[in-house]
């Protein structure tokens, strides 16, 4: 039934973005017409096929970084052809509810209604409809010059019962690097000095260091390996770090692939938290930094955390900063049932790469999956902040949500 659905909705987006260029170019003269026309159809036959391209070489690796950024662009085009698509059929639901009124109020007169009334479809629809599904599509666009444009955001977060010694802790968190969509090692490199310029007390990953396999970190291991702080950097594994996505030849392959990965991320120096903890001392201070593997309140998403042996041989009652790759997690496991957990650090949701960030509004179309998507979450006394990821995956940039540095300051509540 599902392969039902997309085929309407993909005849639909191709009949209706066809409408919006063949209307909104009614007025021009023939022989240019026919030149855009001929140039739209060939573009759109590129951006048609360009999710099967992406399916094919996203998981085996691109034969070269044009094509990687050809197909990218096409999908950015066959986003404006649906943007394009929803205008058009709007305008054509108005027309038919035009129609229906002539003909009821054509009915109901008493005379007969004299001359014809136009209920074609407006060349100013397909150019509003043209108009825009180009913006998106020159959004999408300009957003891939804008990956690598990190934003460093500092928030203080008050934890109930912070030990004296922790006051003012400054935690720098990353999430979601995604190794292996990098194309630009100094690009990368200049975010990492980002990081150690903010002079971190500590510093915690919170998951998906590569989009598959664990050769793409390689690369990058000696950049990331200068991330360095006085109470250590700490990691947990993101739903992607599993290779849960790619076919393996066999399972000892994939267990293999995982295995190197955690061995990467020691070499570089980080303390991988597998559902446990480790308490960090100061001054005869103590603070939990505790880390689940993978743990989804959505079905679509794996479950190999497990939060009760992490949070097991804790002794005392000192604050657990939990590190949790998905957000759904929170309100699923974490609120009320462990109230000594004041603050969990999660990704995931990359705030969608797309959406906007101002005083006035905040929307990105992953609140419609994720209640808790960007930035810092409160029930009770417990927190929960989002970050919105340092890399990038699947769309090649970041519209309206740059790449995120944390810097989080625990202060006394």
């Amino acid at each position: 039934m599902r392969i039902f659905y997309f085929l309407v909705f993909f005849a639909g987006t191709v009949y209706y973005a066809f409408t919006a260029v063949y209307t909104g170019l009614k007025d021009m003269d023939v022989p240019t017409r026919h030149v855009l026309i001929a140039a739209y159809l060939l573009v759109s036959a590129g951006a048609l096929v360009s999710p099967v391209m992406f399916s094919r070489w996203s998981s085996i690796g691109w034969p070269s970084a044009a094509l990687k950024h050809t197909v990218h662009a096409l999908i950015a085009v066959l986003l404006g052809q649906i943007v394009m698509a929803s205008v058009m059929f709007m305008s054509d639901l108005l027309v038919g509810v035009r129609a229906v009124w002539v003909v009821l109020q054509t009915a109901w007169s008493a005379t007969p209604s004299s001359g014809t009334t136009n209920l074609s479809r407006s060349p100013i629809a397909g150019q509003l409809a043209m108009l825009s599904g180009g913006m998106l599509t020159i959004g999408l666009l300009y957003g891939v010059s804008r990956r690598y444009r990190y934003q460093v955001r500092t928030v203080k977060i008050p934890i109930r019962g912070l030990p004296k010694a922790f006051h003012g802790l400054r935690i720098v968190q990353l999430s979601d690097i995604h190794s292996g969509s990098f194309d630009n090692p100094d690009a990368v490199s200049k975010g990492v000095d980002m990081v150690m310029a903010l002079r971190p007390d500590l510093i915690l990953f919170s998951g998906d260091l590569v989009n598959n396999r664990a050769a793409e970190f390689k690369p990058y291991l000696d950049i990331f390996a200068r991330l360095r702080a006085p109470l250590g950097v700490f990691s947990v594994l993101g739903n992607h770090d599993y290779g849960d996505y790619v076919r393996w030849p066999s399972l000892s392959a994939k267990q293999h692939n995982l295995q190197t990965l955690l061995h990467y991320q020691r070499l570089a120096g980080w303390r991988v938290l597998l559902n446990e903890s480790v308490t960090i001392k100061k001054n005869g201070d103590a603070l939990v930094v505790a880390g689940v593997e993978n743990w989804s309140g959505r079905a679509a998403f794996s479950r190999y955390g497990n939060l009760a042996k992490a949070l097991s041989g804790i002794s005392g009652e000192p604050p657990v900063i939990l590190l949790s790759h998905d957000p759904s997690h929170w309100e699923a496991e974490v609120v009320g049932a462990y109230p000594q957990i004041a603050l969990t650090l999660s990704g995931h949701t990359h705030g969608m790469q797309f959406g906007i960030e101002s005083k006035w509004l905040r929307w990105s179309p992953v609140q419609y999956f994720y209640k808790q998507w960007a930035g810092l979450y409160q029930r009770g006394s417990q927190y929960l902040y989002v970050n919105r990821g340092f890399g990038f995956l699947g769309y090649l940039g970041r519209l309206g949500m740059p790449p995120e540095i944390a810097l989080l300051e625990l202060v006394e509540a």
